[in-house]
């Protein structure tokens, strides 16, 4: 049965709530899963599960949340490049660019991700919880 952490920092809920749709997705898949915060994440915990969904809404001028969210990723990116991965978030403004800047860190830092990411624009409809559904079974 594979191991999956499924790490979400939120503000508002919005990304809390596409987190609950990747759990569900990975669980109707026959995965195990965990739910971390960022503050939990570190090589110990990476070396514990087989994927991880990151989750993590749009701050600022479209980057990571700065104070828990972007230390522990920098922390971990190298780790994670065996593993399978998956990002999704929220935001309330602009067009995706954190998003993007998030792909292209992990791709310049070995990590393949396992599936597109999912992004919804505030409150994730039922698109969007159906993307983080399928987002969740592709790390089983």
């Amino acid at each position: 049965m594979s191991k999956i952490a499924v790490v979400v920092w939120t503000g508002t809920g919005n990304t809390a709530a596409m987190g609950d749709a990747v759990k569900e997705g990975a669980e109707a898949a026959g995965a195990e899963v965990s739910v971390l915060e960022f503050s939990d994440l570190n090589a110990d915990a990476v070396a514990e599960f087989d994927g991880f969904a990151l989750g993590c809404p749009a701050m600022g001028d479209e980057v990571l949340e700065e104070g828990e969210v972007q230390p522990a990723w920098d922390d971990v990116k190298a780790d994670l490049a065996n593993k399978k991965v998956a990002l999704f978030g929220s935001y309330g403004w602009g067009d995706g660019e954190w998003m993007r800047s998030w792909e292209e860190d992990a791709s310049d830092n070995g990590i393949t991700l396992a599936c597109d990411s999912v992004i919804a624009n505030n409150a994730p409809d039922d698109e969007a919880l159906e993307a983080c559904k399928a987002l969740g079974a592709a790390l089983v």
